[in-house]
């Protein structure tokens, strides 16, 4: 299974999340909010950093964080957005140092809101809110 962790007050998280779910047509990806229980159910059984606050995406038991999950994640797209994979090219300190600087600024810049997003009816199977990780 792959699993995105995301932020769910940030909007430019949640946007992210819909962005993904309408160019993943078979479903590949699950999601949970980090404030979720689910979500720190996978930072405790992945032994992700407890301050983590961007991306994390879990893929055959392996975590990816920051630049190389969002790379890795847009890489398993529809068309055109799989070619981003090729950025996994780029040494990943430079990645991150453009990624950390856009997380730093996204409450700034897209806002945030006061309550995690709520999926909808059509793509509520696609979340992981209840379950327990395996």
């Amino acid at each position: 299974m792959r699993i995105i962790l995301f932020d769910g007050i940030c909007n430019l998280c949640s946007s992210s999340v819909r962005f993904i779910i309408q160019r993943d047509p078979g479903g590949e990806f699950k999601f949970a909010s980090l404030q979720s229980e689910a979500g720190k159910q996978y930072i405790e059984q992945y032994n992700i950093h407890k301050t983590i606050d961007s991306i994390v995406f879990i893929k055959d038991g392996k975590v990816y964080l920051e630049s190389t999950a969002a790379l890795k994640i847009a890489s398993r797209l529809k068309w055109p957005w799989r070619i981003l994979g090729i950025l996994l090219g780029i040494p990943k300190p430079v990645r991150d140092r453009l990624y950390k600087w856009i997380a730093k600024n996204r409450y700034k810049w897209f806002g945030r809101n006061e309550s995690c997003m709520l999926p909808t009816k059509e793509n509520r199977d696609r979340f992981i809110e209840e379950e327990t990780p395996n």
